[in-house]
């Protein structure tokens, strides 16, 4: 009896202890420090060897951690707990973060590369004089296919041809509520941030119409499922058309001429940072100019940094496909933040969108 008493103790003693740690590990995860840099970023959308170049040349080591969209990076960093020193949002959640008083302000006079940026891209009115984000990457969302695979009729230079009837259970959609939303309002000559809910419910309506076009909607496994041609056709963003285009030459990309998304990535500094400068000198890396196209190379999406555009291949740059004049950026919009309960109207009918397919 009493050795099964002792087993019981020591089982208990066991449990308690690893629960001990398992508090320590938690507690001491996504903590930085001076010797210490967390990075907090979208999947894939950094060369890896890069982190490993700067933990070299400053002997600040890398934690580097993903997230799978502006809402997740955002609902963590207003919780706090967790230390982050640089993350990437995009231009909406960076307006918002700005308003919640989540961002450090960024000391230009330690971003000697910050030169190499594009006037373009700085001083937009998500962040005016880039007080508290520094440029990353850019890019659209648009329609990746196969001709070889569709009628001839079918160009996508409007977003009404996902809606012909050919496409019977051929198309991918990206997972995300303001890309697939605003795709149905652009579709109907709207903003892609309307704030008209009769605009909003036509949008749904139509949407619900691609009903047995749709194959199915996930996220990043867009990619190896578009090169094996396991689709012929799917809306995504421009740097992943990229990607697919890059394995599969029989892939090709169109913005449709009603206007789509016209996208901005940011590097921010949050308040939830226990590494400043290092945070500084990780971003003024990023904006070196053989750095930043690295990166671009590996990535696949538009840089913003002009230095680097003379080291990338010519026919890269000149792609207007993935770099879109300044003219024909004029009929794109970005994202504005909508504000929680309208977001929320548009996260709603999205999900409703998605219960009424097949």
């Amino acid at each position: 009896m009493k050795s099964l008493i002792h087993i019981m103790l020591a089982i208990v003693l066991a449990c308690g202890l690893l629960a001990f740690v398992a508090s320590k590990l938690e507690a001491t995860g996504s903590a930085g420090g001076e010797d210490t840099l967390v990075v907090y970023n979208w999947g894939e959308y950094i060369d890896p060897s890069l982190l490993k170049q700067f933990e070299e040349e400053t002997g600040i080591a890398v934690i580097y951690e993903t997230y799978d969209s502006n809402e997740a990076m955002l609902t963590k960093i207003r919780q706090g707990g967790s230390t982050y020193d640089v993350a990437v949002p995009s231009e909406y959640t960076i307006e918002t973060m700005i308003k919640e008083d989540l961002l450090i302000e960024v000391d230009h006079s330690k971003l000697k590369n910050l030169k190499n940026i594009d006037p373009y891209f700085l001083d937009l009115p998500f962040d005016p004089k880039n007080k508290y984000s520094v440029p990353y990457f850019w890019g659209t969302v648009g329609i990746v296919y196969n001709p070889k695979e569709l009628p001839k009729h079918l160009t996508f230079d409007s977003w009404d041809d996902l809606w012909d009837p050919a496409l019977k259970d051929k198309v991918f959609l990206v997972d995300g509520a303001r890309e697939v939303i605003g795709m149905g309002l652009n579709s109907l000559g709207y903003s892609l941030n309307s704030r008209d809910e009769n605009e909003l419910r036509e949008a749904l309506e139509k949407l619900k119409k691609l009903n047995g076009n749709v194959k199915a909607i996930i996220g990043d496994e867009i990619t190896p499922l578009m090169v094996n041609n396991e689709a012929t056709v799917a809306v995504t963003f421009s740097g992943q058309a990229a990607d697919m285009m890059s394995e599969n030459e029989d892939l090709d990309f169109a913005v449709p001429a009603e206007g789509s998304n016209l996208w901005f990535d940011n590097m921010v500094i949050p308040k939830t940072s226990s590494n400043v400068e290092g945070a500084h000198q990780f971003i003024n890396f990023m904006l070196d100019a053989k750095v930043a196209a690295q990166n671009t190379d590996y990535v696949g999406y538009a840089i913003p940094n002009q230095a680097a555009w003379e080291l990338l291949d010519e026919e890269v740059v000149k792609d207007e496909r993935f770099y879109p004049s300044e003219e024909s950026r004029t009929n794109l919009e970005v994202y504005e933040n909508l504000g929680l309960e309208l977001l929320g109207k548009y996260n709603e009918d999205f999900l409703e969108f998605k219960m009424s397919l097949n």
